[in-house]
């Protein structure tokens, strides 16, 4: 087996599974040892492990007993009985490694064996699914499993309550989905009491779909939102803009980078519909900005592909899994724009309360582990972001699937019309076929055409998700069509019906390569399960987004000069392999900009880390005095050495706005004069100052009780932090934004960030030490109880970032008496150009 291999995994990848294919063999040989245990003699090992666990052993120690264990749990409980490459899998994923098993191989039942295992130690092991199906499905069958070896099982799912999540946090093995568990650490660090906190520290976590989840989704970050009152009018006059404005003419659009240039006529038909001067003046950023996010939603954010409309919202597509992402919100104003696009009701802008991406949160597992069907494609990221290997398990019988080669056409019509050609054939042979999309549209047109030749057939869509796992079973019984976006079905086998095998098994028709390999090879890994026989092939046209962003131009021109039809196709081995060199490039591009989203968010990172630090010392502490009076010193330290530097003669230095600071800030009103530090240095002035400052606070501590004090440190010191924090995270995300077009200025747009990141992040700190200390010098407490406050109510969670509260200011009209184009001569007589002159 393994020299079969070699050549695959290269030597590292080999060494590796040299050694847990000896393993496996340990495992494998104590099956009829285990099958001899009574029921009571197998749970009792549970404890056993655990009571070694204490003693000194490793769970490297306990390994094959626990594995053996489990095996034969399994098949006394779940009737299967996991396979000796099974065992391989569940080795690489308790090494916090990526076993890559092909479809139908059993992953979930792979799982359950380093789940258990890495349980033993009693800090919690999850296992991550890419929805809640999955995860409900998972933790109930398998939980049969867990509990009969003495194990509890956690289903951790939206809506929940915070007592309902804490118990499925406490359980032994918790199931559920990626988001929910981030989401969880976010509403954990915004918590007033530590009882509101349902997780705890994060141990082990095996990633279900794991290219799916920390590839295909790390750019997505997790954003606890809550609402921001704006304007909306701006939106809607921006696309009635948008609607009058003609393609190449007033704009021009970049499929690669995916943006949209106003030309010089556009620009000039802006500033009259605006009347305004100069659309890039700086007072008109605000227009600027939605005229953009308008022409995005109109020129590259399409109806059914991007987004569907449903109940009055717009409801975002997953671009990788086709699946509806209920809740989330494009950024940036994109998403109002789009509504204003679609005539419906245009929501509030929201403000981030915090926020967090998945690399990050995955990233702070003690151990991580993940299994796929396709990984080794990104390997390279796996190891550089998450350093994790990628383990390909061996199939546990041969893979016979006949991938065909590609047949490529010269535009979308004769494509679809050769596929819809093959899917009539395979029907009436009675050979089930598989048809995988990129689009919603593209998978409604293709059900389209089928009805007109009458064939039957179930579309999986975005908008159909209901109904998935029972279309995807179905989907390979004899007769069967199944017209599905992308990875629509991922985590549910296909089983053949009676006869199918003989028929070819299931076929996988794609209607378009996917700008990934991997979620090519996803799409083809339907079919062939376990040694089934299966057929693939893909269709594609030179008229494919992929192939016209990597030049088709040339491929088109020389098919027409050969007088080439729409109905006639290239077969070409050198065509398929420009096709997979362009996958090649995208994933390139891909893996570059997410290693630059995850360079920028370290710096956000390490600031998170300091604050949630933090704030779980304020919950956590039951006294917080000597931290204010730290506070205390270091705000008279501030201002006494700001006004009284070194290098200044003592008659230069600004006593009188040391005065006022600290009047206003920690004393009454008056109760400082000049004469309290006339005569001093600093030392002295702070020294003294200091020590006024900590009487106040006895005193008041003797008027209101110690315990109501207290109390009241925690709610200041909370509510300030937040409040801060908040507004930190908006600045961050607005210097993020501007600060590529540091480049252009010969500096490293990265190095300035984290320079301007840290100076900001200082400033914040010393904000939050004054508010702190102003509050708790100056405020006074009432008699009623002190109870913790959220600082911003309703909160909802959303995708996207946000702007502030602040209502934007009324732009005055400009009327010009008479039109003046940009490039006319401008009326001065200065003899330049309107735009380059008074036009400025």
């Amino acid at each position: 087996m393994i020299g079969m291999l070699k050549k695959v995994l290269g030597d590292t990848s080999l060494r590796k599974l040299g050694k847990m294919e000896k393993l496996a063999h340990v495992i494998d040989e104590k099956a009829d040892e285990y099958k001899a245990l009574s029921d009571d003699a197998l749970q009792a090992k549970t404890p056993e492990f655990k009571e070694r666990l204490a003693n000194g052993e490793t769970l490297d120690d306990l390994l094959p007993e626990a594995f053996a264990t489990v095996r034969e749990a399994s098949t006394r409980i779940l009737g299967m009985t996991p396979y000796y490459v099974q065992l391989i899998g569940a080795i690489a994923l308790h090494q916090g490694n990526i076993a890559e098993m092909k479809t139908g191989e059993g992953k979930t039942l792979v799982a359950t064996m380093p789940l258990y295992l890495n349980a033993l130690e009693g800090k919690g092991a999850h296992l991550i699914t890419v929805n809640d199906y999955l995860a409900s499905r998972d933790a109930e069958q398998l939980g049969l499993l867990y509990n009969f070896l003495g194990m509890s099982v956690g289903l951790n799912t939206v809506g929940q309550s915070p007592e309902e999540k804490k118990e499925a946090y406490a359980a032994d093995i918790t199931y559920g989905t990626n988001s929910e568990f981030g989401f969880d650490y976010l509403r954990d660090n915004m918590a007033l009491y530590k009882e509101e906190m349902s997780q705890r520290p994060l141990h082990y976590a095996i990633v279900d779909e794991v290219d799916s989840i920390l590839v295909d989704e790390a750019r997505t970050p997790l954003i606890i939102s809550g609402n921001a009152e704006k304007s909306t009018d701006l939106y809607v006059r921006a696309n009635q803009f948008a609607r009058l404005l003609a393609e190449k003419q007033d704009f021009t659009v970049d499929l690669k980078t995916k943006t949209v240039q106003l030309t010089e006529e556009g620009m000039t038909k802006a500033e009259n519909f605006f009347h305004i001067k100069n659309l890039y003046d700086y007072s008109n950023v605000e227009v600027n900005h939605h005229v953009n996010e308008a022409l995005k939603a109109h020129a590259i954010m399409h109806l059914d592909t991007d987004y569907v409309v449903q109940d009055g919202q717009i409801v975002i597509v997953d671009p990788f899994t086709g699946r509806l992402m209920q809740g989330r919100r494009y950024s940036e104003g994109l998403h109002q724009a789009i509504e204003a696009k679609e005539g419906l009701e245009i929501q509030s802008e929201s403000k981030t309360l915090a926020t967090i991406t998945l690399q990050n949160f995955f990233r702070m597992y003690h151990k991580l582990s993940g299994m796929t069907g396709t990984a080794k494609t990104e390997e390279e990221e796996f190891q550089s972001i998450y350093n994790m290997d990628v383990i390909v398990i061996p199939t546990n019988k041969p893979m016979i699937r006949n991938d065909k080669p590609d047949l490529i056409y010269k535009t979308q019509k004769g494509k679809f019309n050769a596929a819809v050609e093959e899917i009539s054939e395979l029907y009436h042979r009675g050979q089930p076929v598989l048809v995988g999309t990129v689009a919603v549209e593209t998978s409604e047109l293709i059900s389209k055409l089928l009805k007109r030749k009458g064939i039957p057939h179930n579309v999986l869509n975005a908008k159909n998700h209901a109904r998935e796992a029972e279309i995807i079973e179905n989907a390979g019984q004899v007769g069967s069509v199944t017209i599905a976006t992308n990875m629509a079905g991922r985590g549910t086998d296909i089983k053949l019906g009676e006869g199918v095998p003989e028929l070819g098994g299931l076929y996988i028709l794609g209607t378009e390569r996917h700008e990934s390999r991997r979620i090519d090879n996803q799409l083809r890994g339907r079919s062939g399960r376990q040694g089934d026989p299966g057929e693939s092939r893909f269709y594609l046209s030179l008229e494919d987004d992929l192939m016209k962003r990597f030049g088709s131009d040339k491929m088109k021109a020389m098919m027409e000069r050969l007088g080439m039809d729409d109905d006639q196709p290239i077969e070409s081995k050198l065509v398929s392999k420009s096709v997979e060199a362009a996958q090649k490039r995208v994933e390139g591009n891909n893996f570059d900009a997410r290693k630059q989203l995850l360079k920028f968010d370290d710096v956000m990172r390490q600031q998170r880390e300091i604050i949630y630090k933090q704030r779980m010392e304020v919950m956590e502490s039951k006294d917080l005095r000597a931290d204010i009076e730290n506070m205390i010193k270091t705000v008279i330290e501030n201002v006494v050495r700001t006004h009284t530097p070194e290098n200044e003669v003592p008659e230069d230095w600004d006593l009188k706005a040391v005065i006022d600071f600290l009047n206003g800030q920690i004393f009454d009103d008056g109760a400082l004069s000049l004469k309290d530090l006339e005569g001093k240095d600093p030392e002295e002035m702070i020294d003294d100052l200091y020590e006024k400052a900590i009487a106040r606070y006895d005193d008041k501590e003797e008027r209101f009780t110690s315990e109501r004090m207290r109390e009241f440190e925690r709610v200041i010191m909370l509510r300030t932090v937040d409040t801060k924090w908040m507004d930190h995270i908006d600045a961050m995300e607005q210097l993020r934004e501007g600060i590529y077009l540091r480049a252009y200025g010969q500096v490293d747009p990265y190095r300035e960030y984290q320079i301007e990141g840290f100076k900001m992040f200082e400033e914040m700190v010393a904000s939050i030490e004054q508010e702190v200390v102003t509050f708790i010098m100056k405020a006074e407490i009432e008699e009623r109880p002190i109870e913790r406050e959220r600082v911003t109510h309703g909160l909802r969670v959303i995708s996207g970032g946000q702007d502030d509260d602040d209502e934007p200011k009324k732009q005055k009209p400009f009327v010009r008496k008479t039109h003046i184009g940009r490039n006319d001569p401008c009326p001065c007589g200065s003899g330049k150009k309107y735009k380059n002159c008074h036009g400025k």
